[in-house]
């Protein structure tokens, strides 16, 4: 008995040490976003603290010998919605108005989404700056008792086509993403993500920089779609990677996107897409030399493998 008390006290001891290092983390978080939605922590499964040498980002961060070209134009609409079609930024690139008056998505994953930039005259609340206004929806970073270790979850409703995050890291070139990608094998970790937009030349690595969709599960019947995204940069190999709700989310619910995905999950017609542009890579870097990783999603269409 007296054992047994001894390892109840150990663990209340561990757990109390558990909870204080989460809310500490909690609190940097906090203090680094810069978004709007709020990010709470939870570990109601085990014993384990906040992740190691993990930097929380809110944009990529940009790697040796890469360059971001800024934008050099921007548009003058005195309404973007209804300029679209002309001189407003999506027009201006020969692609359509991505969104509609609620700031949902309205185009095919797979079709590039231009926004206003700050050479534009409009303001932060113009309908076609939806992804640069950032996270809006409170979220749960917390531990999976199925084994996936850390997840994320939605504390607020998201609609259907609905702007939920971006994908941040460090721009990395193929070639370096390669030597690490076998490195991360090693450890079971998968945080490379092929921009391969339109060839392929660059990864974004969230191993140790990234944002809260770092922590994100993937599921082979996912509620997140990634879309192509351009801002204050026009080059195509490095565009940034924006999640939308495929549905409606409940609040409560764990967010996830296929790690492997090819073609819209709502929507297969793919041949109906623009021809000049595939989907944004997967978090798949050269799948020849990947080593099999079972998934564990456990829904009805699960693949058994993620790659």
């Amino acid at each position: 008995m007296r054992l047994l008390d001894l390892g109840i006290s150990n663990y209340l001891v561990q757990k109390a040490k558990q909870r204080r290092a989460l809310q500490h983390w909690e609190y940097e978080l906090n203090a680094k976003r810069n978004h709007k939605g709020r990010i709470v922590v939870e570990n109601e499964v085990d014993l384990d603290g906040p992740p190691r040498d993990f930097v929380y980002i809110n944009e990529y961060k940009v790697g040796e010998g890469i360059t971001l070209n800024q934008m050099a134009v921007g548009c003058e609409c005195s309404d973007c919605l209804s300029e679209a079609a002309g001189g407003c930024c999506p027009g201006a690139s020969h692609h359509k108005f991505a969104y509609n008056e609620l700031g949902q998505v309205k185009i095919k994953a797979g079709m590039p989404i231009y926004e206003c930039n700050s050479r534009c005259s409009c303001g932060i609340d113009c309908p076609n700056r939806v992804v640069q206004r950032g996270i809006r929806y409170d979220l749960c970073i917390f531990r999976t008792d199925n084994g996936c270790g850390w997840g994320v979850r939605t504390l607020e409703k998201i609609r259907k086509h609905s702007f939920v995050m971006e994908y941040v890291g460090e721009i990395i070139t193929s070639e370096e993403a390669e030597r690490r990608g076998q490195v991360y094998d090693r450890q079971g970790a998968t945080y490379l993500f092929d921009l391969d937009y339109v060839e392929d030349v660059y990864t974004v690595d969230a191993a140790y920089y990234g944002n809260i969709s770092h922590f994100v599960n993937h599921s082979c019947n996912p509620n997140l779609q990634v879309y192509n995204v351009f801002i204050e940069n026009l080059d195509e190999r490095l565009p940034r990677i924006a999640f939308f709700a495929t549905r409606s989310i409940r609040a409560g619910e764990e967010l996830t996107f296929d790690y492997n995905m090819q073609v819209d999950p709502v929507n297969a017609e793919s041949t109906r897409m623009d021809s000049n542009f595939g989907l944004v890579g997967s978090l798949a870097c050269s799948p020849k030399k990947r080593m099999r990783i079972e998934c564990k999603c456990g829904t009805e269409t699960c693949r058994k493998y993620l790659f």
